[in-house]
């Protein structure tokens, strides 16, 4: 491996590394804001790595992000999972579909926010065979906005911060 190639990797396992910290903080002891709806601190993670480093290794991190922290607490291949995966999946086509048409950071975490909780509505829908559930998505939606707006902004100040770090990151493929 390259030395550039080593510090990629080394920046992939800590942003893996902080992702899956956060889920399961965010899942274990902040819980929910109000009714069903969560801040999406891990989604701050996806959000930096593809700045920094694209959408492969976005797609890594949410990948890891769902299967180390459903496996810590327990629940690999429960609903749980199935759903966390469902909303991280649509949420990651959503940002990779933004970082192409280099739309703010702010809009993407919003939009991204948005689908995710359509993808967990979708996959609740599927598992459990009750098209009723959608009704909660217009309750979880109106929760997204806000919620996206908040991960974004910090996504915005965490990069700020460390650009005096970014003249030693891997260019960007």
């Amino acid at each position: 491996m390259r030395p550039d190639g080593t510090k990629r990797f080394v920046y992939l396992a800590l942003l893996s590394a902080v992702a899956i910290v956060l889920s399961i903080a965010e899942s274990v002891y902040i819980g929910p804001v109000f009714f069903m709806v969560r801040i999406g601190l891990a989604n701050i993670a996806a959000l930096i790595t593809i700045r920094l480093l694209g959408v492969k290794e976005m797609i890594i991190v949410n990948a890891m992000r769902v299967v180390i922290s459903t496996l810590m607490r327990g629940l690999i291949f429960s609903s749980t999972f199935w759903i966390s995966l469902g909303g991280v999946a649509l949420s990651s086509l959503a940002l990779i579909i933004m970082d192409k048409m280099g739309s703010s950071l702010m809009f993407t975490s919003m939009l991204c926010s948005i689908t995710h909780s359509v993808g967990q509505v979708i996959v609740v829908v599927l598992f459990y065979m009750q098209p009723r559930i959608a009704v909660i998505l217009p309750y979880l939606l109106l929760g997204s906005i806000p919620m996206g707006i908040l991960t974004g902004i910090t996504a915005n100040l965490v990069l700020a911060r460390i650009k005096p770090l970014r003249k030693d990151m891997p260019v960007k493929k």
